[in-house]
């Protein structure tokens, strides 16, 4: 609502102006826009008045102001597109501070001292499997120790169980299909079949060394998952020392406080130093070897199951604080005889979430449960959402991962059918095909850590007498320093490409460059659109307002008159003389008559209008109607 554009002249009446309203509107959509062309701060719209005289200028001035017009609007969208897929740059900033020493885990690779027997009979079984493949035998039992199996109260080991080998899962040579070369082709697998028997199939490799490890792997997980049901592994602690002969931290001994122990089902024991990052006695101040960890382990190799692990020594994984270490994945491998140094370098990610990309703080909005007592990473979510699909699909859970509450894990004895559906349910999830990938998102942010390793034989030849050691202990014995190379660390922040503040710089720039205008230029704008708006509702108001005032309108009521054509006319005639007569004479009260003597109308006529015609009248042609009421009231 606005004043009206077009003023009353200084020398207009004080009854004209004092009829204006305190607040008018337009009177029509053109003195709308023609207050605004003149008025508006928008450059090129007074050429649209100024020039109304010259219809050529006009229409110029019309073309390149809509022309502008949809420029700036067009490069609107594209800003607007471009800001709306929120893309993201990738910013890299150097830092260098004292920092926490990350979390160290050891593991001796020996995961068989709680069993002996079943895995005896897995051995020579894989040694039958391999002369009948390759017609020679191996040394596979004979190669370690068998230690019986020590419970509290007596002794148990497996063949006191119910479970028994699978020898119907054996390997097999397959032959490839005929490709035209002379030379054959043969792959060597193992049949799976789901539980009716119905639907199998080979999995086998290219390499029969990978096909044997992961058939060994097979019937290793079901001799295994069956100590949960005999045996409780938590209670069958080791002690460090069995493990780690001497460990120091920036030239101080470590504490029996700072590591925490673990089982893990490949690896065996494990041990990891520094868990929590919470103690001020790992803090490190210097890059070096001698600021950093240095040990001396055990690395016996005497207690091994090379086709489950052809690695002697130990592993050794670096990673962060609350983290499950997940050695399948990441892994250090450190041999005996040898002295390795691991020198770390850190990086950071800072990644942004909500429209910018799909990440997690904390885990808690994750639609998956973590099966893990750490914090939340993307592995740890992956394996949590597999074995949640592999317990729903194939009654249960796999043995290297944990168990969902209330279910058990796989055994061909009692879920004969589990090795054909894990392995079809793997591979989905290696497709990309099961929606864990699309359930698990990265963490916000992430540290991981960059190793670079150096190895030299170790002890030497001098130092041997230092350590008094004979030629069998220095077999099984090795070191590992571990350090900051330096505590400079990279950080690698994500940022929007476009903020808002960005955004409206971007279209400011591009409404200066085509109508040279601010923002007070948009006000008048907006202004103008809520002019149309009102001003459209208004007459839309009137018209409503008039047809409702059409319909409730009635015609006069008129006492019917039955006239003859020729009283019609006379009377019409004599109306005309006498008003006439009556501007000249307005004092006369006499009553003239007609020609014919009948009364004529003028004193009615006179106060109130002529009556229409009434419709009725002329559609029936004046019909002679015998009703003489209103000629009987006038005469009276």
């Amino acid at each position: 609502m606005k004043v009206m554009c077009d003023p009353k002249p200084p020398n207009a009446s004080m009854s004209e102006r004092g009829n204006e309203g305190l607040i008018e509107f337009y009177s029509s959509f053109k003195d709308m826009f023609e207050f605004f062309c003149k008025n508006t701060t928008i450059h090129g719209t007074i050429r649209l008045v100024c020039s109304s005289s010259n219809r050529m200028k006009t229409a110029f001035w019309t073309l390149l102001f809509l022309a502008s017009f949809g420029m700036l609007y067009w490069q609107f969208a594209l800003l607007f597109s471009q800001y709306w897929t929120y893309p993201v740059v990738m910013t890299m900033s150097m830092h260098s501070e004292p920092k926490m020493f990350p979390a160290i885990t050891l593991c001796n690779l020996d995961p068989f001292d709680l069993v002996s027997e079943k895995l005896a009979q897995l051995d020579q079984m894989t040694e039958e499997a391999i002369a009948n493949l390759y017609g020679h035998k191996t040394s596979i039992v004979s190669s370690r120790y068998k230690k019986d199996i020590s419970v509290k109260g007596g002794s148990a080991n497996l063949s006191s169980s119910s479970f028994q080998l699978n020898r119907h899962i054996s390997l097999v040579m397959l032959k490839e299909p005929d490709t035209g070369s002379k030379k054959k082709h043969f792959k060597v697998g193992f049949k799976l079949c789901n539980a009716t028997g119905g639907n199998c199939f080979y999995k086998a490799y290219s390499s029969g060394v990978d096909t044997i490890q992961e058939w060994y792997r097979f019937h290793y997980m079901n001799i295994m998952s069956q100590l949960p049901l005999i045996i409780n592994i938590s209670s069958h602690e080791e002690h460090i020392q069995n493990l780690v002969y001497s460990c120091q931290y920036d030239g101080e001994p470590c504490r029996e406080s700072d590591y925490i122990h673990f089982h893990h089902q490949v690896y065996g024991s494990c041990y990891t130093f520094n868990s929590k990052g919470t103690d001020l006695f790992w803090k490190a101040t210097k890059p070096g070897i001698s600021y950093g960890l240095s040990l001396i382990l055990k690395a016996d190799q005497n207690d091994r199951l090379p086709l489950l692990s052809t690695v002697a020594g130990v592993q050794v994984m670096i990673h962060n604080h609350n983290q499950t270490p997940f050695l399948e994945h990441e892994w250090f491998d450190i041999r005996p005889g040898i002295v390795t140094n691991i020198g770390i370098r850190q990086d950071e990610v800072h990644r942004l979430g909500g429209n910018y990309g799909k990440c997690t703080v904390d885990g808690e909005d994750v639609g998956v449960k973590l099966l893990y007592n750490s914090s939340y990473t993307l592995q740890a979510c992956l394996h949590s959402c597999f074995q949640d699909k592999m317990v729903e699909r194939c009654g249960c859970g796999y043995y290297y991962y944990p168990l969902p509450p209330g279910a058990e894990y796989c055994n061909y004895n009692k879920h004969p059918g589990w090795g054909h559906c894990f392995y079809q349910l793997y591979n989905r999830l290696a497709d990309h095909h099961l929606s864990c990938f699309a359930k698990c998102p990265k963490p916000c942010w992430e540290s991981w850590y960059k190793l670079s390793a150096g190895t030299a034989k170790w002890p030497s030849t001098k130092s041997q007498v230092e350590y008094r050691a004979n030629v069998d202990t220095l077999r099984d014995i090795a070191k590992v320093n571990i350090f900051y190379q330096q505590l400079n660390y990279r950080s690698v922040d994500e940022s929007p490409v476009y903020t808002v503040n960005l955004l409206l710089s971007n279209m400011g720039s591009q409404w200066s460059l085509w109508f040279g205008s601010s923002v007070l230029s948009v006000v008048e704008m907006f202004e103008l659109l809520l002019d149309i708006m009102v001003l459209s509702l208004i007459f839309c108001y009137r018209r409503v307002k008039a047809k409702k005032t059409l319909k409730m309108a009635q015609p006069l009521a008129i006492s019917s008159i039955s006239l003859t054509l020729e009283n019609y006319r006379a009377v019409h005639e004599d109306l005309a003389a006498d008003w006439n007569s009556s501007r000249t004479n307005q004092n006369v009260g006499t009553v003239a008559k007609t020609k014919n003597g009948n009364l004529p109308f003028r004193s009615i006529c006179s106060k109130t209008p002529t009556p229409e015609l009434n419709p009725d009248v002329v559609l029936n042609g004046f019909r002679h109607i015998k009703d003489h009421s209103v000629e009987t009231d006038l005469n009276s």
